[in-house]
């Protein structure tokens, strides 16, 4: 929220007012990202594949505003991904091939698919 009446590349923003920041801006910069709308891992790897957190990422925020949280919810994450990989093998139907395309809004979000999970 505004905690005071701002102007932003000419905008003038009320005191007050909610802001949504949306990351696509930055997530899909093609000026800081080599393939902004490509899968790619490597986005995040330094020369010798060792994670590299970069500065137009902050998933969590940053200052005196970063989520508390962040380690508890990678944590969870981890457990919850490495459980489901050890107890299922998931694939996609005969013919049909998975797309990293997706519908960008508030968040960005898969387009429609199936999958199937079987039990190990």
């Amino acid at each position: 929220m505004a905690a005071k009446d701002t102007t932003l590349a000419n905008y003038f923003i009320p005191k007050g007012t909610t802001l949504m920041p949306i990351l696509t801006s930055v997530l899909f910069d093609k000026t800081e990202w080599e393939t902004p709308d490509t899968f790619n891992p490597g986005h995040f790897l330094d020369a010798e594949g060792k994670f590299v957190k970069r500065e137009y990422t902050f998933v969590y925020s940053s200052g005196k505003r970063v989520c508390l949280g962040e380690g508890l919810a990678k944590m969870e994450l981890f457990l919850f991904f490495v459980g489901l990989l050890q107890k299922f093998s998931f694939s996609v139907p005969d013919g049909v091939e998975l797309s990293t395309e997706g519908v960008t809004g508030i968040t960005r979000v898969p387009h429609p698919f199936k999958v199937y999970a079987k039990a190990r």
